[in-house]
């Protein structure tokens, strides 16, 4: 009898997993096929969950000398274009199919239909199309990817600089008023980022910091700065104090003992620590969009490009997977860190 319950336990089990999986997979997977998919395939009903690497049409010769395109949107072949000009339907199959082959190589296929009547021709599509073009209409798309990273660099820098010190001064020191100064963190965590952005704002506008990539990044690291100290004080009170009184007796000063001994023991928190302060200012769009208007940011600037764009939505998709990537790839590096700090568990 236990026995069956506990089959039935496991199965009930494995079938909630399976289909919160599946909740969070599908979604996914249907965005990503959004940002591989052409402007034809966006118009497709049903949509196809797997993005198509070739585009199949029909051609038609006209008594004119003109070639009738369709294209088949799910419901049969309709007629798209009719021209023989080159130039036209280079522009048509980039747009509409991304097949970046030129006007000439095209009108040389379909010179075929004039001997052999009506005729499909299947073209391999350029996959990597809509993060050409995102990159190419999106205004300052590239110079933003480069904003992202230099903040997300600076508010790590600071970040891990002013937020492991205090933790390790409150790890090793007593002074008065230690416990409200760790309550008080506590409370500057419990803000959100866009809460202090205004306050923020005014100082950085006095500060000649507005607008700028130091200013995003001191925003960002206020309530990074916290989390650190918080994190790294947990991992300094674990290291024992003898391997700093060794390290002085055989002639390092506090500074060197600190850089040389008790920082690499605490790698893994600052491992830990890093990757909540990248994602912060790799993701945030609320307080970039108070605080820059220049130097904006990639998540702003796809932001923006998905809220004013009507057509071409595949475009802001390919950019939400630009943004996406680096915090996949920087999650993926420092995962065996942060598996260190939760009791050696591999991630």
């Amino acid at each position: 009898m236990m026995d069956r319950l506990s089959i039935v336990q496991k199965t009930v089990m494995s079938i909630f997993l399976a289909g919160m999986a599946l909740v969070v997979v599908i979604p996914l997977l249907f965005f990503g096929t959004v940002a591989f998919s052409n402007a034809a395939e966006m118009s497709e009903f049903p949509k196809s969950l797997f993005p198509s690497s070739t585009v199949t049409v029909r051609v038609e010769p006209t008594e004119s000398g003109s070639y009738e395109v369709f294209y088949d949107s799910g419901e049969g072949y309709e007629s798209i274009i009719t021209t023989k000009d080159a130039e036209k339907l280079e522009k048509h199959f980039r747009r509409q199919y991304s097949v970046t082959l030129s006007g000439e190589e095209i009108l040389a296929d379909f010179s075929q239909t004039l001997e052999n009547g009506p005729m499909e021709f299947t073209y391999k599509k350029d996959m990597f199309y809509n993060f050409k073009q995102f990159f190419s209409i999106v205004p300052n798309a590239a110079e933003a990817l480069k904003n992202s990273i230099v903040v997300s660099l600076l508010t790590i820098l600071i970040s891990l600089g002013i937020g492991s010190l205090a933790g390790y001064a409150m790890a090793r020191f007593q002074f008065a008023g230690k416990e409200q100064f760790n309550v008080a963190m506590l409370i500057v965590r419990m803000f959100p980022v866009v809460g202090i952005s205004i306050p923020m704002a005014v100082l950085l506008i006095q500060m000649g910091l507005y607008d700028t990539l130091l200013g995003l990044a001191l925003l960002y690291s206020v309530p990074n700065i916290a989390l650190t100290a918080w994190i790294t004080n947990s991992i300094f009170i674990g290291i024992n104090k003898e391997l700093e009184e060794a390290s002085m007796v055989f002639g390092a000063n506090s500074f060197q003992t600190f850089m040389r001994i008790t920082l690499p023991l605490a790698f893994p928190a600052l491992a830990a620590s890093s990757m909540y302060s990248f994602l912060t200012a790799w993701n945030d769009t609320i307080s970039a969009l108070i605080l820059s208007n220049e130097n904006q940011t990639l998540a702003l600037v796809v932001y923006k490009a998905i809220g004013t764009t009507s057509s071409g939505i595949q475009y802001a998709a390919a950019g939400s997977i630009v943004l996406i990537l680096p915090a996949l790839v920087f999650t993926f590096i420092i995962r065996r860190y942060i598996g260190q700090m939760w009791g050696g568990v591999e991630l």
